[in-house]
């Protein structure tokens, strides 16, 4: 893993000269900011927590994480690039966590473009910044999962254009299920609709957001990291063999 550090800095580089990178989180934060104040009172109400703005995530998350996931393999399509996978001593693996990690670095500094309303909430309120802290930290494992998502699905087509259909399909299934085994209550048995709720990743996140900070949820969703960045090094090792 020596020459993690190097590829995760080499991936910032390439979102830091990419303009579509700083498009996507300007509208990521406008569009949560302005959704929020919008559909709630806030902060005349609920100065407390940032509940209000985050439960926006899991559908904002539908256009930031894509475009994030499009970026990602987007040099393994230049000429060469195979013939320099092979070349320099570097494994897959560390291909794979290295550019990772460094979109789930640009999710987390979306994130703290939110730090002003922090300061607004403690200034105007009493703030529980405990239940806010749960509440960057639920966001961002929940990114994390949906990113893991997206970098597999790259690896099965490779299409920048496919994939990013793909993965909002995907991903927008997975943000709707809870409503949808909400619609099933009356009409499925009591343990199907359980067993499924504890698959959904919204469930998980609305259990967090609500200052519900337990490790079963943090690591389902770090078991969904694991699993994806797994399935995407194994499945590229099998292409490029």
């Amino acid at each position: 893993m020596k020459l993690l550090p190097v590829i995760f800095k080499r991936q910032l580089l390439h979102y830091a000269c990419t303009p579509s990178t700083y498009l996507s989180v300007a509208i990521f934060s406008v569009l949560y900011v302005a959704l929020g104040l919008h559909m709630s009172p806030w902060p005349e109400h609920d100065i407390n927590t940032l509940q209000v703005f985050f439960q926006l995530h899991p559908w904002l998350y539908l256009l930031l994480i894509p475009s994030l996931a499009t970026q990602l393999w987007s040099d393994e399509s230049n000429a060469g690039f195979l013939d320099l996978m092979k070349t320099v001593p570097v494994t897959t693996h560390e291909w794979v966590v290295g550019k990772f990690l460094a979109a789930w670095a640009v999710v987390g500094m979306a994130l703290m473009l939110a730090f002003p309303l922090v300061i607004i909430a403690n200034y105007m309120g009493n703030a529980d910044n405990n239940i806010i802290a749960s509440q960057f930290m639920s966001s961002w494992l929940l990114a994390g999962s949906y990113l893991s998502v997206g970098l597999f699905i790259f690896t099965l087509l490779p299409q920048r254009t496919v994939l990013f259909i793909l993965t909002v399909g995907l991903l927008l299934t997975s943000s709707a299920l809870s409503y949808l085994l909400d619609a099933l209550e009356h009409q499925a048995p009591i343990w199907a609709i359980d067993s499924l709720a504890s698959l959904s990743p919204f469930s998980r996140f609305s259990a967090i957001d609500n200052g519900k900070f337990t490790l079963r949820d943090i690591l389902y969703f770090i078991s969904i990291i694991v699993a994806f960045l797994t399935a995407t090094t194994v499945t590229l090792n099998y292409r490029h063999r």
